[in-house]
């Protein structure tokens, strides 16, 4: 008998209480998905080449997990509180049949247990399947084909997940069963009482708005321009400012409410108008800290969910390459690497080798009459020419760079970084012989320079100078074509004019970091062997994978294969897979625990608000019963309880929108929000808010429907409709 009241309150909780259990569904879901993150078929890959990374990264998960469990169980113990006091009367009516209040509290044990069990269940399935969807769909986005996807379950995630949320679970249950167990027959039948309305004063709660509009004003201030101030010392100021004029905002904000009521020039009960804002009045003002909070969520998940969102989207496989050309860079004994290169075994994998040969300019037997070094490059005709494309305020930060050091940065113009490059590198260039650029030029379908005794052409590292478009530098163009038009020579070497060839394209030097220069002379060969420093020089063998090996096998098994080849011959080299896996674990390490705290976060905070609703519709029951008895028809009822839905779930909504929004610009003014191609922002900005409008649209929905159900249950009059 006990067993099959037990099965029979667990089953009637679900079906009342839907809305709760589904959320408990979706946060196990998604500790199974966090979980399991070491098995999913990126991290395998990306474990062999960025290793230490990662296992810091699956080090970090735990930390994520139990701060995940600590927002879950205050959700537990709310939504449980709330079971109970909607069953108060009937565990009442338990004690007054002879009930002990041991065996009562058992009972909740039990129930919670068997609803944990299904949850449970459902929820390690569907996370389970979403695991799996989540890591196709990454190793789509980040390039098709990456890996041979393998179906992988962790029982090491199952377990951690059913002994977290187990805990937390029983420890809410454990601490509501206690407040039961305290209670007397009494109060359990009577239930709980309304809460006495304490509006404040006006000029109180104006007040309230006033103080928390100024800290939301100077928190927006902070975030839009001087995010970058102080280092974080700033940010967490804004942040704080943020939470705490929510809170006085929504203070302030929900006892005035009845001010549009009582003064509104619609004071007939048409529509039940005033009815509607006085409910949702009394929801918001008795439960203003919790509302507050629940923005407060909403406005992180929607900036979480953004730079998740904008990590993955910027991601492009394909602009990893665009700058680093090769796929491979093999450096060692000049001759021996050739021959290995051209061998048997390697030979298949091979295309366009090309010989990188570089070293600095020799500088040391040129000096000054007071014997200070000399460089033999004069290049100021060149600076003029940058120095006239300054502003008067770029001009004052370039002189002021004499005392300070010179810096390049993604936010200077052109020839502020064309500059800081040249003073930092121009006294003892690099030199790049024409062969070897010629090499790399070929590799990309370009023509040879073909350069003549007395001129050059300069190499500016793209990533490095933060260049858009490969090669593409206007202001430089423009200075050398109308240098070329009038005959002038802009630079030269030992006192011999050198002019510069325009229109370079530009790529990374290597398959990925062996060679980081800013800026080199590319000079013909002969002139690279006459002023060459011979003690910096260098050489590297560049190659790529045949194009017809991709297209038949797609580019990473050949690059596989070639790198454990390579493995075998004891030479150094490194490969674009190092420099595609760094770009990858960034874009998965941040993405993913972004992505999963601002879901979080937002099931939460709506969970919550539709939690204190039904909380709210059970406390006034009564008086829809008594609107029944002055003639109001319940159409009119569901339809004034429909608005207070929307209203209760837009005014967090709506203060969240405003306040993430202007994180979002922040973010986006200091590149903390970053995505190379504008283009893409609006509708990556439309896809991540479509998510928040559609997860709370569900919410809504169905807190409506619950509601309406518990308007049906009451003891109508007879005929009302």
């Amino acid at each position: 008998m006990f067993s099959r009241l037990i099965f029979r309150n667990a089953k009637r909780s679900r079906k009342e209480n839907l809305i709760y259990f589904a959320t408990l569904v979706t946060a196990i879901a998604s500790f199974y998905i966090i979980l399991s993150l070491g098995r999913q078929d990126v991290i395998i890959f990306l474990r062999e080449f960025e290793s230490e990374a990662i296992d810091k990264l699956l080090q970090l998960m735990p930390i994520v997990y139990g701060f995940a469990l600590f927002l879950l169980f205050f959700l537990i113990l709310f939504a449980n509180r709330y079971q109970l006091n909607r069953r108060s009367k009937e565990f009442g009516v338990y004690l007054l049949l002879g009930m002990r209040k041991e065996r009562l509290v058992l009972q909740l044990l039990a129930e919670g247990f068997i609803t944990s069990v299904l949850a449970l269940i459902g929820g390690i399935l569907v996370g389970g399947f979403l695991a799996e969807i989540i890591s196709l769909t990454v190793s789509k986005l980040v390039g098709q084909g990456i890996i041979g996807h393998q179906m992988s379950f962790s029982l090491s995630a199952v377990f951690f997940t059913i002994i977290g949320f187990l805990f937390i679970q029983f420890i809410a249950l454990f601490i509501l069963g206690g407040r039961l167990f305290n209670q007397e027959v009494q109060q359990l039948l009577k239930g709980q009482m309304e809460k006495k309305q304490d509006m404040g004063r006006v000029k109180g709660n104006i007040l309230h708005i006033l103080v928390g509009s100024v800290c939301l004003g100077i928190a927006y201030w902070i975030v839009l321009y001087r995010f970058e101030e102080l280092g974080g010392l700033l940010l967490l100021v804004a942040l704080i400012l943020g939470c705490v004029g929510t809170v006085f905002f929504m203070r302030g904000f929900g006892r005035l409410l009845g001010l549009m009521a009582s003064l509104s020039e619609r004071k007939s009960t048409k529509g039940l108008r005033t009815f509607t804002l006085r409910q949702f009045q009394e929801n918001v003002a008795n439960r203003s800290d919790s509302v507050a909070v629940t923005s407060i969520l909403i406005t992180l998940s929607i900036i979480l969910l953004a730079n998740g969102a904008s990590t993955i989207i910027g991601f492009d496989s394909t602009s990893v390459k665009s700058s680093s050309l090769y796929d491979f860079t093999v450096n060692g004994d000049h001759h021996k690497v050739e021959e290995f290169l051209h061998s048997d075994a390697m030979a298949p994998y091979v295309e366009h080798l090309n010989l990188l040969e570089i070293a600095q300019l020799d500088n040391q037997d040129v000096h000054t009459e007071d014997g200070q070094q000399k460089t033999l490059v004069d290049w100021s005709k060149l600076k003029e020419q940058l120095i006239m494309f300054l502003s008067s305020e770029e001009k004052e930060e370039y002189l002021s760079w004499e005392m300070q050091g010179y810096s390049i940065s993604r936010e200077y113009p052109e020839a502020l970084n064309l500059l800081g490059a040249l003073e930092m590198d121009a006294t003892t260039p690099y030199l790049i012989p024409e062969s070897s650029y010629n090499g790399l030029l070929q590799a990309i379908g370009e023509e040879s320079l073909n350069l003549h005794a007395d001129e050059m052409a300069l190499y500016f590292n793209p990533e490095l100078l933060y260049t858009d478009d490969w090669g593409n530098m206007p202001v430089l163009d423009t200075i050398l074509e109308k240098a070329s038009i009038e005959g002038q020579t802009l630079v030269s070497i030992g006192d011999q004019p050198i002019s510069i060839r325009t229109s370079v394209p530009m790529r990374g030097l290597v398959a990925d970091r062996s060679v980081e220069i800013r800026s080199a002379f590319i000079v013909p060969n002969q002139m690279f062997e006459q002023l060459v420093n011979t003690e910096t020089y260098r050489s590297y063998w560049n190659f790529l994978i045949p194009q017809k090996l991709q297209e038949e096998q797609g580019l990473m098994k050949p690059m596989m294969e070639a790198r454990d080849i390579l493995k075998t011959s004891g030479f150094e080299f490194e490969s674009f897979l190092e420099n595609y896996g760094r770009q990858l674990f960034y874009v998965v390490s941040g993405s993913y625990t972004e992505l999963y705290l601002g879901f979080l976060f937002l099931i939460i905070a709506c969970t919550v608000l539709a939690l204190q609703f039904l909380t709210q519709i059970r406390q006034t029951a009564q008086r829809y019963i008594t609107l029944s008895m002055l003639g109001a028809k319940r159409g009119q009822m569901k339809e004034a309880m429909y608005r207070q839905v929307l209203y209760t779930f837009l005014l967090p909504m709506s203060l969240a929108c405003i306040s993430a929004a202007v994180g979002i610009k922040g973010m986006l003014s200091f590149h903390y929000l970053y995505i190379e191609e504008s283009a893409m922002l609006y509708p990556m900005l439309l896809l991540f808010a479509s998510v928040v409008i559609v997860i709370v649209i569900i919410y809504g929905a169905a807190v409506a429907r619950s509601a309406g159900h518990e308007i049906d249950k009451l003891r109508w009059k007879p005929n009302m409709d």
